[in-house]
């Protein structure tokens, strides 16, 4: 049991509570829930890391949170009675260059496109459909890690048209795939060190 934890959480793009509860995100406003907290089951949940919070985001929108009460620990996430918001934005243009840039990590592990390469480069959306399905013909063609490799383009290419917050999680968790061993842990901790930079730049530009 810990006194006060700072850590990250995704909501939707409403910024209201999911599961039904559907109570409004505010700055600086303190929710609280009268219950046990339970990992993945009952209670406020957010994450020490952003990389593992995102894994759990239920949409765009990233807030740095302060925990209280009752709180917790898992190996990624925490769980809490209380938890205040202290500021946030909508990092869904942020999530959809974070996926580009995990997929050209691994970029070199395939027989890449020229057209994907460009998009995930420039984020040009006028070359996205034809990296789509340049990306779904080289997938199919690929095996183990250029498979994976591929697959974190793919999601890259989904993160303009789905769930930004998704498709770049995908595109983390693909492109660590690619890499085997140690280098795929090596691959996380680098994830997680650009999207905290990315974050820090975001915010501020004051976006």
């Amino acid at each position: 049991m810990t006194k006060t934890v700072f850590a990250w959480h995704f909501s939707s793009a409403d910024c209201k509570l999911g599961n039904g509860d559907g109570r409004a995100i505010k700055v600086g406003k303190t929710l609280e829930v009268d219950c046990e907290p339970i990992l993945c089951r009952q209670g406020l949940h957010a994450s020490v890391k952003i990389i593992d919070a995102l894994k759990y985001a239920p949409g765009p929108y990233l807030w740095r949170v302060k925990l209280g009460g009752t709180i917790v620990t898992g190996d990624d996430k925490l769980v809490a009675t209380e938890r205040t918001h202290l500021w946030g934005f909508d990092a869904t243009d942020m999530l959809r260059k974070f996926a580009r840039l995990c997929a050209l990590d691994v970029v070199h592990l395939w027989d890449c496109p020229d057209v994907v390469k460009r998009f995930l480069e420039t984020g040009d959306e006028s070359l996205r459909a034809a990296a789509w399905d340049a990306t779904v013909d080289a997938a199919w063609a690929a095996a183990d890690s250029a498979w994976a490799a591929a697959d974190a383009a793919w999601a890259a290419a989904r993160a303009a048209t789905v769930d930004a917050a998704w498709a770049a999680a995908d595109a983390a968790w693909t492109a660590a795939r690619a890499s085997a061993g140690a280098a795929a842990d090596a691959a996380r901790d680098a994830q997680q060190k650009r999207l905290a930079s990315m974050v820090t730049k975001a915010v501020a530009k004051g976006e």
